[in-house]
């Protein structure tokens, strides 16, 4: 055994360990207790698990304290019980490993941000065949019994396309920053804006450039792409960290500020801004921490009867030069990713739950722009 199956062993056995002491003094409730009451089905001290790839990224982070603000209040309002993460360290067997046993220690509800989009299925559909509630969100496998929460990708990529050839009156060379080859996300962005291109002949790719979701090595690998093609007109971007390095090259380069797409990382909205006064332009989306908290409260309202959306698709918000001012703060790290509340009854509306009286907070709050009305 080499020594990373070694370590993966290690990693499986501490993980299924934690999940039999995490839920020794748990008792699940009886979901096959008949309600003869007539009222609708309320969720009791749901035990909810998430299963991720990795919580060592900045947008991880802040999604699991956002994901942790929904599971307090439903604990307050005695819907949740338990809940705990699990990190699989982006090793998919063991994200596999953690969800079957989740599977035998009887959790109510899986949330999943998967690994991989097929490699989980089989898993996953062991979990509802148990009588588990399923709901995937961000990364999303491809199985249609698990309820899905996400943005529409290619829509991503294609939005922010449609931007650049307006604000390059339909011509012009540019440089197109992907991100990491072969992951699927960025796949769907390109082919979105790869369709938009292809409409505009005026509109030439010049170079496109793959490097990894981290400032520094994007900004040389665009830097290097920039040296070849110093006259383009403009940049697509599709992530935060691609385009807070194509700015930050420009700026050092020349200062000759060419449009850029991007994402809603703060450090390209800090850039951003204290660039607009010299002519900057951009447009940036974003994929909200809070589809953690629409896929639990999609989880909640099925366990109640709701007839939830098999897929539910979050509309994507616009940063522009007119709203950047809401979106970008300069006192927060760079490495965060400001966005709007989402108000209760936006919520409610996207998980098809009746609108009604007593159903929550008035909105939501998360990042760095708390308490603003929501976007979307």
């Amino acid at each position: 055994m080499n020594a990373r199956s070694v370590r993966g062993a290690v990693a499986v056995a501490a993980s299924l360990c934690a999940l039999v002491a995490l839920s020794a003094c748990t008792v699940r409730p009886d979901a096959g207790a008949e309600d003869v009451s007539g009222a609708p089905a309320q969720a009791r001290n749901l035990k909810v698990g998430w299963s991720t790839t990795s919580l060592t990224t900045a947008w991880m982070s802040q999604t699991l304290t956002t994901l942790q603000g929904d599971v307090d209040r439903l604990r307050s309002a005695g819907k949740v019980g338990s809940f705990q993460a699990f990190d699989a360290g982006d090793d998919t067997t063991l994200q596999i490993a953690q969800i079957r046993a989740m599977i035998r220690q009887t959790y109510d509800v899986i949330l999943v941000d998967a690994g991989s989009p097929t490699a989980l299925d089989p898993v996953l559909e062991e979990a509802v065949a148990a009588g588990i509630t399923v709901v995937a969100f961000d990364s999303l496998p491809t199985s249609p019994v698990v309820l899905k929460v996400g943005t529409d990708q290619w829509a991503w990529g294609s939005m922010l396309a449609d931007w650049l050839v307006d604000a390059l009156d339909g011509r012009g060379d540019i440089i197109a920053m992907t991100g990491p080859a072969g992951t699927t996300g960025r796949d769907d962005r390109w082919a979105g804006a790869a369709a938009v291109f292809a409409r505009h002949p005026g509109i030439r790719v010049v170079e496109t450039v793959h490097s990894a979701n981290s400032v520094d090595p994007a900004a040389r690998a665009f830097a290097s792409a920039y040296a070849r093609h110093p006259d383009v007109r403009g940049v697509f971007s599709p992530g935060g960290t691609l385009s807070a390095a194509v700015l930050r090259t420009l700026v050092e380069e020349d200062d000759r500020l060419v449009p850029v797409t991007g994402e809603n990382y703060n450090g390209f909205l800090k850039l951003w801004r204290s660039k607009q006064a010299e002519g900057f332009s951009a447009l940036a989306t974003a994929q909200p921490a809070y589809l953690s908290v629409i896929a639990l409260e999609a989880a909640v309202a099925q366990r109640e009867g709701v007839k939830v959306p098999a897929a539910i698709d979050v509309p994507l918000l616009e940063i522009t030069d007119d709203n950047l001012a809401r979106y970008a703060e300069p006192g927060a790290p760079d490495d965060t990713y400001p966005v709007d509340a989402l108000p209760q009854a936006r919520i409610d509306q996207l998980i098809g739950r009746p609108a009604g009286p007593g159903q929550g907070r008035a909105g939501v709050g998360w990042g760095w722009a708390e308490g603003v009305v929501a976007n979307v």
